[in-house]
């Protein structure tokens, strides 16, 4: 169903505020207060310049759920005084996005911009996603999708070129604590009720919503509910993790708990242990959870938590991503349980997850500044051969064992090791193959 209203109007109005879920209640009504995503909404953020250039445009929000998608992109719509749609991909489809448009049209004819907000945009297939180009391209829509999956993936190439992509981060404790210090300060039926917490029960909801406000928020008002009273309430850690434990809390691949069981998921396939892993592989898969999903997670997993220690884990989570897509489901989930207990069972190493990170820190601090050595340039003319480009460079399949101790890294980084192999699996042997082809040049401890 979508909501359509103009800039300072909001379609819930007439609603008894306790109808009114507290995460809704308590949205900010101006960027001022909004809390958390500095790094877009502060002084030098883009959201932020963007506004104050009066020059909006199309952009993809992307980060975990409750960290204020929804939130940001109705302040974008107010501040810039343009009509406001939101609409869900999962219940909408090509007709109503065409009737929008047409509207969009008129309204943008009108002399006002319209800001088209699209909840959960990867839910959207090619056609639907299609059927947005050319309004985007024409500027009778300013879209904002916002999704929690990588646009990379679920966006079609020719709409993200259109947009771009603001990367929203998993909310701080401080920014958590603002939230809920302003819900039970200025909220309307919490102070009717006369809700009080003690610092206690404010960590134990802060700590366990894993930077999302929107769940701590929920258990904030399941815990009210809980307790049953209708004035003085008193929320105690008692009160806390029975709201946190109570039956109604359940996992759903499109709200609150999606991220608790994928990351239980993803860490007990780390940990090595393949039961814990096909529990929680076997809860998701039972609340309708995506395969591709789960397959494109493990394909991940494969190359940050065991990379080389056991290089064919990453050749059959490939094939386990690419049997998924073939069989659909039910048959996927044998195939995800096959790949899963296997890598469960391999050794681990993050050696080049790290060994990445390193090197994207290198390339940050140096840059263009640590500059190709000349024996490594290519030299395709005679002019660059002129320059000395390859001079001295040696063949290493000339040598004997196919190896030759040269340098290869620019003259700035000199020295610098980023790849540190572990001692698991193959790994291991890769290590003895490093140290003694470098001879002590490298450290391979």
């Amino acid at each position: 169903m979508q909501q359509l209203f103009e800039y300072g109007e909001d379609n819930i109005d007439d609603v008894a505020p306790e109808m009114i879920p507290l995460a809704e209640r308590i949205r900010a009504n101006q960027l001022a207060d909004y809390v958390g995503q500095e790094h877009l909404t502060g002084k030098n953020g883009i959201i932020k310049k963007m506004l104050k250039g009066n020059a909006v445009f199309s952009m993809m929000l992307w980060g975990p759920p409750g960290t204020g998608k929804t939130t940001l992109a109705w302040l974008i719509a107010k501040e810039s005084k343009s009509k406001f749609i939101k609409i869900s991909a999962v219940s909408s489809g090509v007709k109503e996005l065409r009737e929008i448009i047409f509207n969009a049209s008129v309204t943008v004819r009108n002399g006002q911009s319209v800001i088209l907000f699209i909840d959960e945009i990867h839910r959207y297939n090619k056609g639907q996603q299609d059927a947005l180009l050319n309004s985007v391209e024409k500027g009778i829509i300013r879209l904002i999708g916002a999704t929690t999956e990588n646009p990379s993936f679920e966006v079609n190439s020719a709409l993200l070129s259109r947009s771009m992509v603001l990367k929203l981060k998993s909310l701080d404790d401080k920014s958590l604590q603002n939230i809920l210090e302003r819900a039970v300060r200025d909220d309307v039926v919490i102070k009717e009720m006369k809700v009080s917490l003690d610092d206690e029960s404010k960590k134990i909801l802060i700590e366990s919503s894993g930077g999302d406000a929107r769940k701590m928020l929920n258990t904030l008002e399941l815990a009210i509910h809980i307790i049953g009273k209708k004035k003085n309430i008193k929320i105690t850690p008692k009160e806390v993790k029975n709201a946190l434990t109570d039956g109604r809390k359940r996992y759903d691949k499109t709200g609150d708990y999606h991220y608790d069981i994928i990351s239980a998921f993803i860490k007990s396939v780390r940990g090595s242990d393949p039961d814990a892993a096909l529990y929680y592989l076997a809860r998701m898969l039972d609340a309708g959870e995506k395969p591709e999903f789960l397959a494109r997670r493990l394909l991940i997993l494969a190359s940050e938590d065991i990379g080389n220690a056991s290089p064919n884990g990453l050749v059959i989570a490939q094939a386990c991503f690419d049997a998924v897509r073939v069989l659909g489901m039910p048959e996927g989930r044998i195939t995800l349980a096959q790949t899963t207990t296997y890598l469960a069972s391999q050794p681990k190493s993050n050696a080049s997850y790290m060994a990445l990170k390193k090197a994207e820190k290198a390339v940050e601090e140096a840059g263009d500044l640590a500059e190709v050595p000349l024996h490594l340039r290519n030299a395709p003319t005679k002019l660059m051969k002129k320059l000395d480009y390859g001079k001295g460079y040696i063949y290493p399949h000339d040598e004997e064992g196919h190896f030759v101790e040269q340098d290869y890294m620019p003259e700035r980084l000199k020295g610098e090791q980023f790849y540190y192999p572990s001692e698991n699996g193959l790994e291991k042997q890769i290590k003895e193959r490093l140290k003694g082809y470098w001879k002590g040049k490298k450290k391979y401890h």
